[in-house]
């Protein structure tokens, strides 16, 4: 069976639909599972362990009939037996419909009247959950499993290196992904030195590591200026990200798709989210704590509030 879903949205979207390629492959060992996603979330299936290509292409892009057309071309080629459309798309349903795959699945909604196998998405659920239910059609109704990668080896030996280096590998550690520091889901600089000074206070010997990425440099810069012996990693791909996550004993996160890692190789983690509606994006685990803004704002979070997740949570 050769197998194309279509995933449009960001690398955490795409981590959250790893439990559907992983349950689709293990229901159905020999399937070809191709995926089709935007060039900026391709770096996901580096550690994928179920997908066996990866495709691009820009769906929110200026596309032009030409640039459609090449779609439809490029999956008809490949003669596949099921497309899977995440997502709600009138035009995304038709052109499915033209490449002649047999087995159409997607949600109700635009777009469906193209579908052989449309279902209704059930909205208020853990959105690996929503994805997850498209393989009914497949008559895989089993209980969405926990999301899970599959680390290079590459990966996880430069991520030992990696703990050396820092000075860590014996002692275990904090580590804080504090996310892009200019959108409205940045945790202030003030509150991050906050809980680091306090946790830094409770247990001297546990180190934090606050990870660097290009658009945070300027809040790493701060926090190295404000507060003593903070270590920094700076992995340059989504394999290294994932393997020092695992290592980590527990991960404070924004909302983003280094949440979504954290989950997966299982980290202890304690998510900060902005909305209730975020929450959405966390499984029931022991391992992942949420702690939601009351009033819709990141910066609204007190430290004092998480600092008693992290030793009382």
């Amino acid at each position: 069976m050769r197998v194309v879903a279509l995933v449009p949205g960001s690398i955490d979207n795409q981590i959250l639909f790893f439990a559907t390629l992983d349950d689709l492959k293990r229901y159905y060992p020999d399937a070809q599972i191709d995926v089709i996603v935007e060039p900026k979330s391709k770096a996901a299936y580096r550690v994928s362990k179920s997908v066996h290509d990866v495709l691009t292409f820009d769906y929110k892009d200026r596309n032009s009939l030409a640039d459609w057309g090449n779609l439809v071309g490029m999956i008809r080629d490949r003669e596949y037996d099921v497309a899977i459309i995440v997502g709600q798309s009138w035009l995304v349903g038709l052109l499915m419909w033209l490449t002649g795959i047999p087995t159409r699945i997607g949600y109700q909604g635009q777009g469906a009247v193209f579908l052989t196998n449309p279902i209704t998405p059930n909205l208020s659920q853990y959105v690996a959950k929503v994805y997850h239910d498209l393989l009914k059609p497949l008559k895989i109704n089993t209980s969405c499993p926990p999301l899970s990668v599959n680390v290079p080896k590459v990966d996880i030996e430069w991520a030992q290196e990696e703990q050396k280096r820092l000075g860590v590998n014996e002692s275990g550690f904090i580590l804080i992904n504090a996310g892009e520091t200019n959108l409205d889901t940045t945790y202030p600089l003030e509150s991050w030195q906050n809980i680091i000074a306090a946790c830094q206070e409770k247990q001297p010997d546990l180190p934090v590591v606050v990870i660097k990425e290009a658009d945070n440099e300027l809040f790493v810069r701060s926090i190295l200026e404000h507060c003593h012996n903070i270590k920094v990693t700076s992995p340059d791909d989504i394999g290294k990200l994932t393997a020092i996550i695992g290592g980590a004993s527990l991960m404070l996160s924004v909302e983003n798709s280094l949440l979504q890692l954290s989950i997966a190789v299982e980290t202890y983690t304690i998510a900060l989210l902005n909305s209730t509606d975020s929450e959405k994006l966390l499984p029931t685990s022991e391992k992942v704590l949420a702690i939601t803004s009351p009033t819709g704002k990141l910066a609204d979070i007190a430290p004092q509030i998480v600092l008693e997740k992290i030793w009382g949570g």
